[in-house]
């Protein structure tokens, strides 16, 4: 009896992420989503650049490399021209939350039947660790070597707060993969970010909190332990929208 397996919308492929990166969980966990749902062959997912560059190699599904910061763009392109199908990004902090952030806004506020998975490893990844719009106040990086000052580089955009406060995203919540219990937490929410857009609910997306060892200097065991230190305490989980759930209440 088969009891743990390699999802079918993951290929054979040998990732390319860093020892201890969790992008290889996030991967899976939509990879599990679209197995879950019977979605494969109407999917498209939308690759950024970034440490996630190559996704187009470890997604069994059609996919499209967009330009750096356009995929929510992209992906509107994609939903609008093929409504029968399924689309995603996949995005880090420096894709969706610096250069792409109008983009991510005016698809969120036009709440865009899509979906946005966006890895928040407050660091820039592929680019050797540069400060990131979601780099932590005090964080050393290659960039603010004697940590994020915030009277000067400004304080970390908290996505999921601000996309929240819009009126037309659908289902915002954040998630992390840092231990066994956040993980399963993690795959319920993208599970129903995917679910959303089949039913044409509209625009969801999912932040997931990330690390990063190799930028941030740690080990992949510390650097766990400093996702639940750091990270969770300023950039808490939890649902901060989910619009079918309010009419329900109501």
């Amino acid at each position: 009896m088969i009891v743990f397996q390699k999802p079918k919308s993951l290929t054979d492929a040998e990732l390319h992420y860093c020892p201890g990166c969790t992008h290889g969980i996030i991967h899976r966990l939509v990879a599990e989503a679209i197995d879950t749902l019977g979605i494969e062959g109407k999917t498209i997912g939308v690759a950024p650049v970034g440490c996630a560059v190559m996704a187009y190699n470890y997604f069994a599904c059609d996919m499209v490399e967009a330009a750096h910061g356009r995929a929510p763009a992209v992906a509107t392109g994609l939903k609008r021209s093929l409504p029968e199908n399924v689309i995603f990004t996949y995005q880090g902090d420096g894709d969706l939350a610096s250069i792409g952030m109008a983009e991510t806004v005016h698809a969120a506020t036009r709440n865009e039947n899509i979906t946005v998975v966006f890895v928040n490893n407050a660091i820039y990844g592929m680019t050797g660790g540069q400060m990131a719009p979601t780099s932590l106040p005090g964080q050393v990086t290659q960039t603010s070597p004697y940590g994020r000052d915030v009277a000067v580089a400004g304080y970390p955009i908290r996505v999921c707060e601000m996309i929240s406060k819009l009126d037309g995203p659908e289902y915002v919540a954040r998630v992390a993969v840092n231990n066994v219990k956040n993980v399963k937490a993690a795959g319920k929410a993208i599970l129903k970010a995917f679910q959303n857009q089949i039913e044409g609910k509209g625009f969801s997306l999912i932040e997931v909190v990330s690390s990063c060892p190799t930028n941030w200097g740690l080990t992949p065991e510390k650097a766990l332990q400093w996702v639940d230190e750091k990270m969770i305490p300023y950039y808490p989980l939890g649902v901060y929208k989910d619009r079918s759930a309010e009419v329900t209440e109501k």
